[in-house]
């Protein structure tokens, strides 16, 4: 889309939160008439409460939907009905991208996934930079994408998206996507796994050089089979055991590269690989007892794979792993207390994420905090799974009984406290003494969740800013977890 086409244009903005505000103010700077609409902010124009949608959409000539309302919003199913297009803010950030002095327009590398999203981003900007490029990671984390298309000094964007973003995003065609996986998980928002994973699969469509997926995950593999890419684009498998040809993978703890090595024509590329680093390379993402979760590695093989598809050199890979640091809230030692350690990873929003959260920790050495707002999801698959690392579940949240119909059927023989939701204001606080009086020395007490915060917290940066608090307040703390 060029200048002209959004001057004059009437645009409702649906929602005003980070990326709503960055919509309304980029098509205001292009010269739109925009009308904001949201019940929750004072300075919205219009509140849709008491509000005739038709009468609203008739005066409309496209609306650009926040993340958080959901395909069947009144207002965005009425728009659907009546023909006024719905865009996401990256498709609207997609739209209008500004070329550089070259005339061309940064690439992207995008990610998405049920979990993973933030880490594999940052690891990609992290190795973007090792690689001396100008980049910045934006989208569903970092800076909204609308803001980052506007700079016309970034070399490549690494891009994370969420379905809720996917789903009204029908122009973009980033240089190289990932799928990290796809579980249940805000099927409240799509209705179904099925809708949910289609979400995820936009990432794919107009791909240029590769769409990388897990191999371990079938799902993923389905959705690049289904893609409508460039010519000449090719699928990139992620694995942790020995990579096949066109994979990338793990050799005698070697990060190893079989896809982007040597040439498609090259005589010698079905029996040589090219080395990105190590596992050593990732130890300082290792959690509290030394082990190295499969999901981090896996983050980072597909951080990796993205890179490579956009030229980078292996050294840079292993530079850009060295130097990433993980963001707060995910796997995070908060403190040690009594020879037991409290890790907060509140970000582990789901059930998958909780799983793979669990799997980084020895068997029957895990207090569990868990709970929140089930997003349409159970539980059932993730406590039979991890029953065998569990020493005992504090459960929070005002509705606990899917997670506790699990626990039931499936870990009954676990000591398991439920902490009365009544007072919101010391939920964190009560639950930590509880966990704590049911850890043994040597345990983990680990925050994660399963669940979203908003029953009970204004965000899981929130719950996670709670639970260290209760924990720095037990007497004996050391922060960090160091010992003595």
């Amino acid at each position: 889309m060029v200048h002209e086409e959004l001057t004059g244009r009437r645009v409702l903005v649906a929602g005003l939160g980070v990326s709503g505000r960055a919509a309304a103010a980029l098509l205001a700077a292009r010269g739109a008439e925009v009308t904001t609409v949201d019940d929750g902010a004072p300075e919205a124009d219009v509140r849709l409460a008491g509000t005739d949608v038709a009468e609203l959409l008739a005066r409309a000539d496209l609306v650009v939907a926040s993340p958080g309302w959901a395909p069947h919003h009144p207002l965005l199913a009425a728009a659907g009905r009546a023909g006024v297009p719905v865009w996401s803010e990256v498709e609207l950030a997609w739209r209008t991208r500004v070329r550089r002095a070259d005339g061309t327009y940064a690439p992207w590398l995008a990610v998405t996934g049920t979990n993973g999203k933030t880490t594999t981003v940052g690891m990609l900007e992290a190795i973007l930079r090792a690689a001396g490029m100008r980049t910045l990671a934006a989208g569903n984390v970092g800076t909204p994408v609308t803001e980052v298309v506007q700079d016309v000094s970034l070399d490549v964007l690494a891009v994370e998206l969420s379905s809720f973003q996917l789903h009204f995003t029908s122009s973009m065609a980033a240089r190289a996507a990932a799928v990290l996986n796809v579980a249940p998980d805000h099927l409240d928002w799509h209705g179904s796994l099925e809708e949910y994973a289609r979400a995820k699969g936009r990432v794919y469509a107009g791909v240029e050089v590769a769409c990388v997926y897990a191999v371990a995950d079938e799902c993923t593999r389905r959705l690049v089979e289904d893609a409508d890419v460039a010519e000449g684009a090719r699928a990139v498998g992620v694995t942790l055991g020995a990579p096949g040809p066109g994979e990338l993978g793990i050799i005698d703890g070697l990060l190893v590269d079989r896809s982007f090595h040597a040439p498609l024509d090259s005589f010698s590329r079905h029996d040589t690989a090219a080395e990105l680093g190590a596992l050593d390379d990732l130890a300082h993402l290792a959690g509290p007892d030394g082990r190295l979760a499969p999901h981090v590695v896996t983050d980072a093989l597909t951080a990796a794979a993205l890179a490579r598809a956009h030229g980078v050199a292996a050294r840079a890979v292993r530079d850009g792993l060295r130097e990433y640091a993980p963001g707060a809230h995910r796997i995070e030692v908060v403190a040690r207390v009594e020879d037991v350690v409290y890790v907060d990873d509140s970000k582990a929003t789901n059930a998958h994420a909780a799983a793979a959260s669990l799997d980084a920790f020895a068997p029957g050495t895990v207090v569990w905090v868990a709970g929140g707002l089930a997003k349409g999801a159970d539980f059932d698959e993730l406590v039979a799974s991890r029953k065998d690392r569990l020493r005992g579940v504090v459960v929070i949240g005002t509705d606990a009984s899917g997670l506790l119909g699990a626990l039931g059927r499936h870990a009954a023989d676990v000591p398991t406290t439920r902490v009365d939701p009544g007072d919101t204001d010391t939920v964190m606080t009560r639950a930590v003494d509880a966990a704590r009086r049911l850890a043994a020395p040597g345990d983990t007490v680990l925050l994660a969740p399963a669940g979203a915060s908003m029953d009970q917290f204004r965000s899981y940066a929130h719950r996670g800013e709670e639970f260290a608090r209760a924990v720095l307040a037990l007497p004996g703390a050391r922060p960090g977890g160091g010992r003595e």
